[in-house]
């Protein structure tokens, strides 16, 4: 019996069900509350070739078992854009299977075929993806400074 492959692919408006279900997770994991208007907003702009956020779903067995979400971003420390991997999210049923590295390795792949000067993110300190993500680059020292306005504007 053939084991079940996975792809990495972009999403379609027929994947938004499935994405919107990890999306909860993702948020429920981060203990964040994102409200619908900017959920709906964020699928519109993975949608749209003409905006700076697109996404990346993983799919295992043909079903959509994870995703990333990242922004292309000009710079003033380069020519080449930057990219920023905002979201990622694999369903814990499916972690261990490299699904997680497949969605990094995809943005590495696009990163050097589409000219981007560097890939970037971040994650909490107790994340235990960071072992996935040492494999990568090595964490810097800079720290995040956030100020938080309306996020429903």
């Amino acid at each position: 019996m053939p084991q079940p492959t996975a792809i990495i692919r972009d999403p379609s408006a027929a994947d938004e069900t499935p994405w919107r279900e990890l999306w909860s997770q993702y948020n429920a994991f981060y203990e964040a509350t994102i409200p619908e208007n900017v959920t709906a907003r964020t699928w519109q702009c993975i949608l749209d070739p003409a905006s700076t956020i697109f996404g990346r779903l993983a799919c295992f067995d043909s079903m959509v078992v994870g995703f990333s979400v990242s922004v292309r971003v000009d710079s003033t420390w380069t020519i080449a854009p930057t990219c920023y991997l905002e979201d990622l999210f694999v369903a814990p049923a499916v972690r261990g299977h490299g699904i997680g590295r497949m969605l990094i390795q995809d943005l590495v792949y696009r990163a050097k075929t589409q000219g981007w000067s560097r890939l970037w993110w971040h994650t909490r300190a107790s994340n235990p993806a960071r072992r996935l993500y040492d494999e990568f680059a090595k964490a810097d020292d800079f720290v995040r400074y956030r100020l938080l306005f309306s996020s429903t504007r």
